[in-house]
């Protein structure tokens, strides 16, 4: 790989790198799509970093390799994900000066394992507490017929999340760097993986749960309804079942527009018969 690459990777200013992290982050809503959610805008605060590290024609492989990583699937509160931004790019760092003893899939597993519990205190933090506090000091104004009420309700939400995001990319970069240091040090980086991919399969099942909410009317007369029966063996057993479907189709190497395609059409059909329903 090329040392210079990554040396001029290690050599940009803190400032600059955490500044890209920051607009990554601020535009993490930019092209969110159904498949992979926030995705395109993770790679687009990582884009910079991996053509730094893989600047070599030579190393297209590589940087391909990572530009897929960036690609996996990503959801979080915008402005804690510039601390994920900033922990990914410490770890590609890591993974370009020791590719034999770094395992890339890590970098995957941290950034699922992180989702949850960011969003978690993101939303409660941002949505439930500072947006609702802004508004209603907004929309008490407006309702006086003044002009600043849109204006301060922008300025206080502006106010505490620029600050919070940028420090954030900050603390992910720099704190991820020294945490990784300690990792290789105390050689613990195989049960870090396993306990990331443990919480990033926790929360892909809490998602699956709360997003996916398919059941059956089917019933026979009034005295088995088979939704209650299916709740009674295991909650939610029709997601669970389809999610597993839909992964299994997809490491057959379908396109998920097809799937996506497919699901709206049988779902159509499946709910016209009384099947399936929403």
């Amino acid at each position: 790989m090329s040392k210079q690459g990554l040396q001029n990777q290690k050599n940009l200013p803190l400032k600059k790198k955490v500044r890209e992290f920051f607009w990554g982050a601020w535009f993490m809503q930019a092209n969110w799509n159904y498949e992979r959610q926030m995705n395109t805008a993770f790679m687009y605060g990582m884009s910079n970093t991996i053509d730094r590290i893989y600047d070599d024609p030579s190393e297209d492989e590589k940087r391909k390799a990572a530009y897929r990583r960036s690609l996996e699937f990503f959801n979080i509160t915008p402005q804690f994900g510039a601390f994920t931004l900033g922990l990914a790019a410490a770890m590609e760092e890591e993974y370009a000066e020791h590719p034999d003893t770094f395992d890339p899939k890590m970098i995957g597993a941290v950034k699922t394992a992180l989702m949850g519990p960011l969003s978690g205190i993101g939303d409660s933090l941002f949505q439930g507490t500072i947006r609702v506090i802004a508004m209603s000091i907004g929309i008490s104004l407006a309702q006086q017929g003044s002009i600043l009420g849109p204006i301060i309700a922008m300025i206080i939400s502006i106010a505490t999340s620029a600050p919070i995001t940028w420090y954030a990319g900050k603390i992910g970069y720099v704190k991820g760097q020294e945490f990784l240091e300690q990792l290789t040090k105390s050689n613990i980086m195989d049960k870090l993986m396993y306990a990331c991919s443990v919480a990033g399969l926790m929360v892909i099942g809490a998602m699956v749960a709360s997003l996916v909410n398919i059941t059956t009317p089917l019933a026979m007369g009034d005295a088995l309804q088979v939704q209650s029966v299916l709740d009674s063996i295991l909650p939610k057993m029709i997601p669970l079942t389809l999610t597993g479907i839909m992964f299994w189709i997809a490491k057959k190497g379908v396109k998920p527009m097809v799937v996506i395609v497919c699901c709206f059409v049988i779902g159509l059909i499946l709910n016209y018969f009384g099947i399936l329903a929403v």
